[in-house]
């Protein structure tokens, strides 16, 4: 992410962390976080390294797949997410889940890891390609690496939602509202390089759509 991204990116979510993580939280987000960690095809004793982990929306799930001799890692660079995500690993007691401050786009890990997942990130990185590709580096062989994002629909009754969504991602987007270009344009031409980034290094991949077309699921293996 460049530097002027980052620092809007971390007033932003410092500002919003808890209403954030109400909304990353909710019953139809929890279900698309779920099939994230189902495609990772995770097991017991797993290492798995989240990349842009936020509050920690996602820790439940992927624990309960890694189960307690597996780990979990979270990486993520704004404090105030940060903040929010340690404070749920200590109040449920999760010995394995660690949470680092670092730069998802070159992550502070020692070893390599089996799986890697990114939930609505890449969309905020400068060059989602080059990231993925330093993810893909830094799994075993035989690791998954699963991206989840969000963009525009092509079902056919989504048109008039489509309006919706473009005026969501303007407002959410750190420096949007002033933005020259289409934060929704920019959004989906850094989620299409980083699904292109990993189609390439994998495999195998998979893609496939959630919540009417507006989520984008792609997963590959090493």
């Amino acid at each position: 992410m460049p530097a002027h991204d980052s620092g809007a990116a971390q007033q932003f979510y410092a500002r919003w962390a808890r209403l954030y993580d109400l909304l990353a939280r909710a019953p139809g987000v929890r279900s698309w976080r779920a099939h994230a960690a189902d495609a990772l095809s995770l097991e017991a004793g797993d290492t798995v390294v989240e990349m842009g982990c936020g509050t920690g929306a996602n820790f439940p799930h992927l624990r309960g797949r890694v189960g307690p001799e597996g780990r979990v890692v979270g990486v993520d660079l704004t404090p105030g997410m940060l903040g929010v995500a340690r404070d749920r690993v200590v109040q449920a007691g999760w010995e394995n889940v660690a949470v680092l401050a670092g730069d998802a786009t070159r992550p502070p890990l020692r070893a390599p890891a089996d799986a890697i997942v990114a939930t609505f990130l890449v969309g905020m990185l400068g060059d989602p390609a080059a990231a993925v590709e330093r993810w893909c580096d830094a799994l075993r062989p035989g690791g998954r690496v699963v991206l989840l994002n969000a963009s525009r629909s092509e079902h056919p009754a989504a048109t008039p939602l489509n309006l919706l969504f473009r005026g969501f991602v303007r407002a959410a987007a750190p420096g949007g509202r002033t933005a020259r270009r289409s934060p929704a344009a920019e959004l989906e031409r850094r989620v299409d390089a980083a699904r292109g980034a990993l189609a390439a290094r994998a495999d195998s991949h998979e893609q496939r759509r959630l919540g009417l077309g507006y989520v984008r699921l792609a997963s590959g293996r090493l």
